[in-house]
């Protein structure tokens, strides 16, 4: 079973140097048909202003990806970590215990676009973790890259969750697809462009969730960047 979900009925909040788009219920956005998919719990789709960005604040117990689509995103935490995270890199910090970062957008002239991900653990009160690996576009090109994954498998990050994430790039008449276990549930985040999921149109923002389906199949594609994950039900 496939559904669609529109990028224009996910939340939408403006808060001048932030702008936000919420898949999934979020801070002011409550939506009790959309408060997750599986052990996904949030994705936020966030445009920073230029000089301006999140001061720091805490976070426990959930898996957080960053996922960087243009300009750079400035990290800082409680661990010692300081880092840039610019496009093609993913970001894991496991919150564990408990963590403290900020996130800022230090560029004059360049917002910053990203996506902020959240995932259920599997465990909880695990001590703190980050890691960050550089994902170059030819590994993406016309296929799905595993980017995150329980046991790090082909050079994933590491997810304290029992989920894998995929990131892909199809162009033109190229095609990718991954197995699924019908019990199990995915959920396909289109970045931009254009393509189908298992025959289904999406547009840039849009998404598809998948429940008892056996695979996800991706075609049709017209400068598609996409997220595929695979998700407990």
């Amino acid at each position: 079973m496939l559904t669609l979900r529109k990028s224009q009925d996910r939340g939408y909040a403006d808060h001048g140097w932030l702008k936000s788009f919420h898949s999934f219920s979020f801070a002011g956005y409550h939506d009790p048909n959309h408060m997750g998919w599986g052990n996904l719990r949030v994705i936020n789709e966030d445009r920073i202003a230029p000089g301006t960005g999140f001061g720091t604040h805490g976070h426990r117990d959930m898996e957080i990806i960053s996922y960087v689509l243009s300009g750079n995103l400035a990290h800082k935490d409680s661990m010692g970590n300081v880092k840039g995270i610019p496009p093609g890199d993913v970001q894991r910090m496991s919150a564990g215990t408990g963590v403290q970062h900020s996130e800022f957008n230090h560029a004059p002239n360049e917002t910053t676009h990203f996506l902020q991900i959240w995932i259920q653990p599997n465990v909880t009160g695990i001590p703190p973790s980050y890691e960050q690996k550089t994902f170059v576009n030819a590994e993406k090109q016309g296929q799905l890259k595993l980017v995150a994954s329980p046991d790090g498998s082909e050079g994933s990050v590491k997810l304290h969750a029992d989920a894998r994430l995929y990131a892909g790039l199809l162009d033109g008449t190229e095609s990718a697809s991954i197995s699924l276990n019908p019990a199990r549930k995915a959920y396909v985040h289109l970045v931009r462009g254009e393509l189908e999921v298992n025959g289904q149109a999406l547009k840039a923002g849009d998404a598809a969730l998948l429940h008892q389906e056996s695979s996800v199949s991706l075609s049709a594609a017209s400068q598609a960047e996409v997220l595929v994950f695979d998700l407990a039900n």
